[in-house]
């Protein structure tokens, strides 16, 4: 175990959670468009 902190773990593990985050948004964002984009298409048809 190391006695002096290194502040790059901090720095290095904010930035996979950040860009985890902004990868998990753009999915769900990206899902949920497409999902909308299908009931559209489905109530136009009608």
């Amino acid at each position: 175990m190391r006695e002096a902190l290194n502040q790059w773990d901090y720095v290095t593990a904010s930035y996979v959670v950040a860009i985890s985050s902004v990868l998990t948004l753009i999915l769900w964002a990206w899902r949920a468009m497409r999902s909308a984009e299908k009931r559209r298409d489905e109530v136009k048809r009608k």
